[in-house]
């Protein structure tokens, strides 16, 4: 569901511009208001939540959309840990909808999906394993990458079950904003992929803005 949001980006207390293909870790405390901002539209944000207490608690996809009874997220989502407890709620969401079932791109899949001299090519895990030796400090490891939520991204469902990468939906200035229902570890990998329309062939920047409580 398309809804704006009333913050005002002048009284955020953090902005970060995220070039394609690079990564942002940060810790998001409970009460927060986390929004990613594609700045020049058709862009994908992978993005990974943990519990910033006990990290072995992280998103699960499956109980987000067990939850919700929607493959999609948008407005009112609460995105669910894998004990099932809240970690964000969407509250604000300019663009309708974000995938939460194609996963993130890698070398392998790169080869797979595409051709054999696609796997040199940098991917979202790749992106993620970087972050996670580089920020050991925050206890996570290879281990620690699992599934993944695609903000931006367009991924229907065809009529036989299968998955297509479909153009964005998303246009420049377009964003999705929650609240953390808990201390989170918000990492993202802003996707470098070239081969498919997710950013339509033109991987470009995002920006990272947070509010504090009560804003």
């Amino acid at each position: 569901m398309i809804t704006e949001s009333p913050l005002d980006p002048a009284t955020a207390h953090y902005r970060k511009v995220v070039p394609a293909g690079e990564y942002w870790i940060h810790v998001v405390r409970k009460g927060e208001t986390l929004r990613i901002l594609d700045l020049e539209g058709n862009q994908a944000a992978d993005t990974l939540f943990y519990n910033a207490d006990d990290p072995a608690e992280r998103y699960s996809a499956c109980d987000t959309i067990r939850e919700q009874g929607n493959i999609y997220l948008s407005t009112g989502t609460v995105l669910r840990s894998d004990l099932c407890r809240p970690m964000l709620t969407i509250t604000a969401d300019t663009v309708g909808r974000h995938d939460t079932i194609g996963g993130a791109c890698s070398a392998e899949s790169n080869t797979v999906r595409y051709a054999l001299d696609k796997k040199s090519m940098h991917a979202c895990r790749d992106s993620f394993l970087l972050a996670v030796v580089e920020n050991g400090h925050f206890g996570l490891g290879k281990r620690d990458i699992a599934h993944n939520i695609n903000f931006f991204m367009n991924v229907p469902v065809t009529p036989d079950g299968g998955l297509q990468f479909a153009d964005g939906l998303s246009a420049p200035g377009k964003y999705v904003e929650m609240v953390a229902e808990m201390n989170i570890i918000a990492l993202i990998s802003n996707c470098p992929q070239l081969n498919n329309p997710c950013n339509a062939y033109n991987p470009t920047p995002i920006e990272v803005l947070l509010w504090g409580a009560g804003s």
